[in-house]
């Protein structure tokens, strides 16, 4: 039988697990805790690193929680043991966002694969090839979104044409909102203690026709790093959605984008997330369905896939960094 507290090495592999989750700008606005004497992990939101202008409601923020309480859940069935998650436990302690102890022997699931792919998934802002993404994949991510209670849809050329404009006009609105682009430029910088934010190299390009609106945060302070490439003619573009939009929505969205992002990294293909539309209420209702469909969604992500470069990594934060009392705390 498992012991009921982790060991050292296990707690710092896990909790360096869930922080190799992507997250808005990079901020990893997430913080564990062992709580003493059990087998209970619980991850907190860290608002001084939240954006206070780009996500006032922090809807991004709960999303990449969300993310990292998905690797969370990967590591600890990785070492044998089931995640029991609960999402918002305690309504009087709002910034403790889940909880998952450690239980029994973890059934059987696919955590083997998407707990490999945790270490290679990142980001890629390059250009991807024209190369069509595989239906049986597709097929695939859309049935990880499923799992954890979200909505994942394709869009056809005429949608995808629809939220590539939409996006394009939460870029430039930003680019144009002083305090939003302030904002953004001060998560750009080069990996320094904090672990913080996105490296200048891993920003990547803008496309040369101008057709996928790739963020450009760093664009005032460093225009020359921003060059243009050809980027792929037909981008495959999805849309990740819940049927509502509650905090704990936000967190199922976080948690389903994470495992597509991981089913994607195990089949070889990279993705980028097209976020800025989102940071605009108005633009965000235009990133549902379409006027004609009957259904009710609300759009958490767009996600840009495809098979191209990894492009580099930014930094995370360590498990001692990460978690709120550092590893001595499994000793106490």
């Amino acid at each position: 039988m498992p012991t009921a507290v982790p060991d050292v090495s296990t707690l710092e592999t896990i909790v360096s697990a869930a922080s190799a989750a992507p997250s808005i700008h990079n901020t990893q606005p997430w913080r564990f805790r062992l709580a003493p004497g059990s087998d209970m992990l619980e991850l907190r939101a860290v608002p001084e690193r939240g954006l206070r202008h780009t996500d006032p409601s922090g809807r991004a923020l709960h999303m990449s929680v969300g993310c990292a309480l998905f690797n969370l859940r990967i590591a600890v069935a990785h070492f044998g043991r089931e995640p029991v998650t609960r999402l918002l436990p305690r309504p009087d302690e709002p910034g403790l966002l889940a909880t998952v102890r450690l239980g029994g022997p973890a059934r059987f699931s696919a955590a083997p694969r998407l707990y490999d792919a945790l270490w290679h998934r990142h980001s890629s802002r390059l250009p991807f090839s024209d190369r069509p993404l595989p239906g049986a994949v597709l097929a695939e991510l859309i049935e990880a979104a499923h799992t954890e209670g979200a909505m994942l849809a394709r869009s056809d050329p005429d949608a995808t044409d629809r939220l590539l404009r939409l996006t394009r006009e939460g870029e430039q609105r930003t680019t144009a909102a002083p305090d939003r682009a302030a904002e953004s430029r001060r998560w750009v910088q080069e990996p320094d203690h904090t672990r913080l934010g996105i490296p200048l190299a891993a920003v990547g390009a803008q496309d040369y026709r101008e057709h996928i609106p790739m963020r450009d945060f760093a664009a005032h302070r460093h225009p020359a790093a921003l060059t243009a490439r050809l980027f792929e003619a037909r981008p495959t573009i999805a849309v990740l959605s819940t049927a509502h939009d509650r905090r704990a929505d936000w967190l199922r969205a976080g948690m389903a984008l994470e495992r597509v992002l991981l089913v994607a990294t195990a089949h070889g293909i990279r993705a980028s997330l097209l976020h800025q539309a989102m940071e605009w209420p108005d633009l965000r209702e235009q990133l549902g369905p379409a006027p004609q469909d009957d259904r009710r969604a609300h759009a958490q992500m767009v996600i840009r896939l495809g098979y191209g470069p990894k492009g580099p990594p930014s930094p995370r934060r360590t498990a001692s960094q990460a978690l709120e009392d550092g590893v001595q705390a499994i000793h106490r």
